[in-house]
């Protein structure tokens, strides 16, 4: 694997390069744009895939959990401690873990990435679902509504705004774990990264990692107008 990186240069053609470039200066923006789509963009799109699947998976296990804590106490501090204790292996260590049982493959990294949100999606639901005013169920009830009517029609509703805070935390931080799967060859955004410090050359390095950063920021911005437009009562209460 060293001897493939030492055949490849960071610049191909160095003798015609900018001499930004040559000098390896902290960010060549004419290198950046002309390897945009090359270097960069097709890892943007490993990057959101990783980041969609873990925390899509991650948020059915861990809103059936929290389904199944609140009507079932006992199931609460099983599920949190199982969460809790795959919240604090280390995230390299996560990866190569995984590696003898299911390869190099994106299995690998998605076991690991979703295992990291199902703690924070866990108990953002729950604490929402628990946090629903006992004034706003009493009134469902007196309206006749079933135990499953009452769920999905108050209860529900009224702990998006927690439910949706959980999914902006565990986005964001997937997003920044998806950095390290690159450890594993699975792409993303850390593939540029990891080739940048193995080559020296600095501009990869700072635009992989600006690239990443300005991801996790879209993305918590349009999880943000989503909750708005699911809960716009939310918003209405925050202001008065």
């Amino acid at each position: 694997m060293i001897s493939v990186i030492a055949q490849q240069p960071v610049i191909p053609t160095y003798e015609r390069a900018s001499s930004c470039i040559r000098e390896n200066k902290q960010f060549c923006f004419s290198w950046f744009t002309d390897n945009f789509d090359r270097v960069f963009e097709p890892r943007i799109v490993e990057h959101i895939e990783l980041t969609l699947m873990a925390v899509g998976i991650g948020f059915v296990i861990a809103f059936s959990g929290a389904l199944l804590a609140y009507s079932q106490g006992w199931f609460e501090r099983s599920f949190a401690i199982f969460a809790a204790f795959l919240y604090t292996i280390p995230s390299l260590a996560f990866f190569q873990l995984m590696v003898p049982i299911t390869g190099l493959t994106r299995t690998s990294a998605e076991i690991a990435l979703v295992s990291y949100t199902l703690l924070i999606l866990f108990r953002n639901t729950l604490t929402g679902l628990q946090e629903v005013p006992e004034d706003a169920r009493m009134a469902a009830r007196a309206m006749g509504l079933t135990k499953r009517q009452i769920l999905w029609r108050v209860e529900l509703p009224l702990a998006l705004p927690a439910i949706m805070a959980g999914i902006r935390i565990a986005t964001v931080t997937t997003i920044s774990l998806a950095t390290v799967a690159a450890f594993i060859g699975v792409g993303g955004l850390g593939q540029p990264i990891f080739n940048a410090i193995q080559s020296g050359f600095k501009t990869q390095f700072l635009a992989a990692g600006v690239l990443a950063v300005l991801l996790a920021l879209v993305a918590d911005a349009l999880l943000v107008l989503l909750q708005r437009l699911l809960a716009p009562w939310a918003r209405a209460t925050t202001r008065t």
